[in-house]
C-alpha cells in the first residue's frame, strides 16, 4: 500500500476499482485512532457526486491518474451506507469489514472511538497533514484541525423524452377543370343555279351528313410536388436544483468537563 502522504495527495482525484474501472472521486481518508495509519477512504459516487461510500485501503496504491483500490466496483456500489461524520463507531467499522470480507484487527476493535478521519475533502496535500478530526501537534505547540464542507456541483445528462415520426396518408378531393370542346351543327346553304339544264326529274331524294363533336376525356397521373422533413433544434433553458450539503463545525471541549457538553469556538 502507498504511504500516507501519497494517499493524501489522491484526495479529489479519481478512484478506480481492482479492474481499473472508475468508481468515483476520493473525498476523505479515515485513519486508525491507535496507529494513525489511513485504513478507509470515502468515495463520492452518483451523478452529482452526492453519495459517499467507505472503501478499504488494504491493497490500495496511488498512481498518477488517481487512487487504485483492491475492491470490485459492485462491492463498492453495494457497500453499507454510512454517513461521513468524521468518525466511525466500532459497529460501523465491523459492518464494513464484513461486507468487504476483511478481518478486523484487535487494534481497531478495541478502540473505544473506532476510527478517526485523517484528511479533509479538497484540501491540498501540503495542508492535509493536520486535517480531519484526528489532532496533530503543530510546530509551535498548538492544536489544529482543518474544517471541510460540501459544495454543490451540478451537471447535465442527455435523456430521451419522446419520439416524433412522419406519417403520410391519402385524402380524396374533387377538382373541377374547364375543357373547351366543339361540335358540328347543320345549316342549310342555298346557292342559286344559273343556266340550269331543263328536263330535271322531280323526285324525293335523301342525303346524309355525319356530324362530329368533341367530348372531355379525363386522365390522371401522379407527380411529386413537395418534400416534407423533420429537423431538431436545441433550446436553451435554466432549471434550479436543490440538494442538502454538509459542513464541519469545530467545537472546543474542555477536558475537565463532560465531553457531551462542548463549548463552541
Amino acid at each position: 500500500m502507498s504511504t500516507a502522504q501519497e494517499l493524501e495527495r489522491t484526495i479529489g482525484q479519481d478512484v478506480y476499482d481492482v479492474d481499473g474501472q472508475k468508481v468515483g472521486t476520493a473525498a476523505n481518508l479515515y485513519a486508525s485512532d491507535l496507529s494513525g495509519e489511513p485504513e478507509w477512504v470515502t468515495v463520492r459516487t452518483g451523478l452529482f457526486g452526492n453519495k459517499e461510500t467507505f472503501v478499504p485501503l488494504a491493497g490500495a496504491h496511488a498512481e498518477q491518474d488517481g487512487l487504485h483500490v483492491g475492491a470490485h466496483k459492485d462491492a463498492i456500489k453495494d457497500a453499507p451506507r454510512i454517513d461521513d461524520q468524521g468518525h466511525l463507531s466500532e459497529a460501523e467499522a465491523a459492518e464494513l469489514y464484513r461486507h468487504y470480507n476483511l478481518q478486523s484487527t484487535s487494534r481497531n476493535t478495541r478502540s473505544t472511538d473506532g476510527l478517526g478521519m485523517a484528511t479533509g475533502d479538497g484540501v491540498p496535500a501540503d495542508q492535509q497533514q493536520n486535517a480531519g478530526m484526528k489532532h496533530a501537534r503543530a510546530d509551535h505547540g498548538r492544536e489544529e484541525v482543518v474544517r471541510s464542507e460540501e459544495r454543490l456541483r451540478a451537471g447535465t445528462e442527455t435523456v430521451e423524452t419522446g419520439r416524433v415520426r412522419l406519417h403520410k396518408h391519402v385524402v380524396t378531393e374533387e377538382q373541377q377543370v374547364t375543357v373547351p370542346v366543339s361540335h358540328e351543327e347543320v345549316r342549310v346553304v342555298r346557292e342559286p343555279i344559273e343556266h340550269g339544264r331543263p328536263g330535271a326529274e322531280i323526285a324525293p331524294e335523301d342525303r346524309e351528313v355525319t356530324l362530329h363533336e368533341e367530348r372531355p376525356v379525363v386522365a390522371k397521373e401522379t407527380v411529386p410536388v413537395e418534400k416534407v422533413g423533420l429537423d431538431t433544434k436545441t433550446v436553451r433553458d435554466e432549471q434550479q436544483v436543490r440538494e442538502q450539503v454538509r459542513k464541519e463545525q469545530v467545537d472546543v471541549v474542555d477536558a475537565d468537563l463532560d465531553e457531551k457538553t462542548p463549548r463552541k469556538h
